[in-house]
């Protein structure tokens, strides 16, 4: 049998995943598969490795763009295929593909060795696509599987993170209570006599915690500790204005004392002028 024409070639994807089936040797005819869910047949028909091979039969089976009127329903395929040699060849490796219910293309190659195979030559094709794409599946599985662990790990360290914040949020709760309480009480105290009243600080309510989901409950830890930072800045404040406040009324006494002081001098040196008075008088009279 004459060598085929080679193929002109596509352009290839080197970074396009490819699963190869291994070798059947069946009376020195030789056959290869490979499988790609994103690679055309005929980027895998323009292989170098299968350039010297007698036939290049491919498959390829993509989503179609028709749809189906009723959503429960499966999606259509287009399905194409080519014996490339190998009367009714393809058509056997497109029903692989329906079969495994995969999308994508696939290649088996047939290295001619001389002596006729009949049937079972077919039974050889579709073997070696079954291999190639069960690669594909173990590879997907395993992966799916991967991001299932992963997703499982996020999920328990997510439940985790709601436990902690689940159980921190109420302590945080009670701390701007108490914390608001003895904001009122310095304010108060800062407060003239006329404008002292009574503040009462009403309780927040509270939510339940346990049925939000954690991003609110990270919000809210944030929103919480910015109160917190808030009521003891204002604290603070109130105490450097009550200080001061105590600084004032201390220097207020000091300042009263000095005329009193003089006052008293004043009128402690009355007597004696009195007293001198008195003398005088009393030697004018004796004289």
């Amino acid at each position: 049998m004459p060598p085929k024409r080679a193929l002109s070639p596509i352009p290839s994807h080197p970074s396009a995943a490819i699963y190869r089936s291994s070798s059947i040797t069946d009376r020195s005819s030789r056959f290869t598969a490979i499988y790609s869910p994103s690679l055309t047949a005929k980027q895998l028909q323009s292989r170098p490795d299968f350039s010297d091979a007698t036939h290049r039969i491919t498959a390829s089976r993509t989503p179609s763009t028709q749809r189906s009127l009723t959503p429960s329903q499966q999606p259509f395929y287009t399905t194409t295929h080519s014996d490339d040699g190998e009367k009714y060849a393809g058509k056997a490796l497109a029903s692989v593909l329906s079969d495994l219910n995969v999308a994508g293309s696939i290649i088996v190659a047939r290295w001619y060795g001389g002596i006729m195979l009949g049937p079972v030559r077919f039974e050889h094709i579709k073997n070696c696509a079954r291999e190639a794409i069960s690669k594909y599946l173990n590879s997907t599985q395993q992966q799916q599987t991967q991001v299932k662990k992963a997703r499982t790990v996020a999920d328990d360290d997510e439940e985790k993170r709601r436990a902690v914040l689940i159980r921190v949020l109420p302590e945080r709760d009670r701390s701007i209570s108490v914390l608001r309480g003895l904001l009122a009480e310095k304010q108060l105290a800062t407060e003239s006599a006329s404008q002292k009243v009574e503040k009462v600080v009403s309780p927040a309510k509270v939510p339940e915690y346990s049925k939000l989901p954690l991003k609110t409950l990270e919000n809210l830890e944030r929103a919480r500790d910015a109160t917190i930072g808030w009521i003891l800045a204002q604290i603070e404040k109130a105490e450097v204005a009550q200080q001061a406040e105590i600084a004032q009324q201390a220097d207020v006494p000091q300042q009263a004392e000095i005329p009193q002081q003089v006052g008293f001098t004043q009128q402690a040196e009355v007597p004696q002028e009195a007293e001198v008075a008195e003398k005088t008088k009393v030697a004018s009279d004796a004289g």
